[in-house]
């Protein structure tokens, strides 16, 4: 990420514009934006804590990243190894909080006059409450939030395949990822087939122990998630779902759980679980797999599986995400694309060029080489 943001730098230019005054020179440049406040997640606070400033550094802009409270040290790392690498003091500054004060600190981080940019990383809550905020200082957010993902799974695809990305896209990192599989969307035809093979797969994961090589699924980050969790299963098997694997909790960790015949009415459909689950809904044709991947307030991430990738083209431009993959897993990233989602997932875009736009200003600047006269 921070090579990528280094190189991204070399591509910052402007632009010479015609002007329709002779002897007028007037060009488009780009400039720092001035203060990026950089609020990262704990879920992955290596990656989305370096996301959080490497381009807004790279950009000419200072930041300030404020820690999560469930991993400072992780953060205030980040922030310690970038100043030991060289950069002035002052250019990146780190502020942790407890937990009771983070929605003040965030409200005097928003509101201080110097800050001139907010990234955020996290729940579609609290970005909303960050976006308000904002919204009454006139001070423009990135906003990356909650997902709900869709893998839509086509008759003619290879059901192995789709198996395998569902299995990593789902389980990976104990679900805990925005990215994560959390609904997979299959044609009927192929739907009990393509749950048995993944519940297959869930129920051969190793769980336990993170540091034991062997081990594919940890602990949750806290309780809490264990419980929501494991009140979301349980409504969805109250009104008739079926666990074909995992459904229950092991200690601090949860069990890889494949739900089949998931419907509307169970607050797994609509709910964003953050866990080891993955809900199997079973369609009729790819235009009710459009209609129920879109059946969401959600939209970062999504994959569509089929042998016709003409055709699985087509299906990926009618869902609404920011990102869609064509027989890949959902959990996929990497520094150059443009991140980021669309309705309650957020608005901007991490990544390569597109965050060009996000971490400066676009400013007109023009020079008079000839004698004007003016009509008054």
């Amino acid at each position: 990420m921070l090579r990528e943001a280094a190189a991204q730098a070399y591509g910052l230019v402007g632009e010479v514009i015609p002007s329709d005054v002779p002897g007028k020179l007037a060009m488009g440049v780009r400039a720092p934006a001035g203060v990026v406040v950089g609020i990262a997640p704990w879920n992955a606070p290596v990656i989305l804590g370096t996301r959080a400033v490497a381009t807004p550094l790279a950009y000419a802009n200072t930041v300030v990243l404020k820690a999560s409270e469930i991993c400072p040290r992780t953060h205030a790392t980040i922030a310690q190894l970038l100043t030991e690498a060289g950069l002035p003091p002052g250019v990146i500054n780190l502020i942790t909080n407890r937990p009771q004060d983070a929605a003040d600190v965030v409200d005097e981080l928003i509101s201080h006059p110097d800050t001139r940019r907010i990234n955020f990383t996290g729940s579609t809550r609290v970005g909303r409450i960050i976006a308000e905020k904002a919204g009454r200082h006139l001070k423009r957010v990135l906003l990356e939030l909650g997902a709900k993902a869709p893998m839509v799974v086509l008759r003619d695809a290879v059901l192995d395949r789709a198996a395998a990305a569902a299995s990593f896209g789902a389980f990976f990192h104990q679900g805990q990822i925005c990215m994560s599989t959390e609904r997979i969307v299959v044609d009927q035809s192929v739907s009990d087939e393509l749950a048995e093979r993944l519940a297959e797969r869930a129920r051969a994961l190793p769980v336990g122990d993170p540091r034991e090589q062997t081990t594919a699924i940890g602990p949750l980050v806290n309780q809490a998630a264990v419980d929501r969790i494991s009140e979301l299963v349980r409504d969805a098997v109250q009104k008739g779902a079926s666990a074909l694997s995992g459904g229950e909790s092991d200690g601090p960790c949860f069990l890889p759980t494949v739900l089949s015949g998931v419907t509307p009415e169970m607050r797994l459909y609509s709910e964003e679980s953050f866990g080891p689950v993955v809900a199997v809904v079973p369609v009729d044709g790819p235009d009710e797999a459009v209609r129920v991947a879109n059946d969401s307030e959600y939209g970062l991430s999504a994959t569509v599986f089929s042998e016709n990738v003409p055709a699985a083209l087509e299906l990926a431009q009618r869902i609404e995400s920011g990102i869609c993959h064509v027989n890949d897993t959902t959990v996929h990233d990497e520094p150059q694309m443009p991140f980021g989602g669309v309705k309650a997932s957020g608005f901007g875009r991490f990544g390569g060029r597109a965050a060009l736009e996000e971490f400066t200003e676009l400013r007109w600047i023009s020079v008079r080489s000839l004698r004007r006269d003016y009509p008054i």
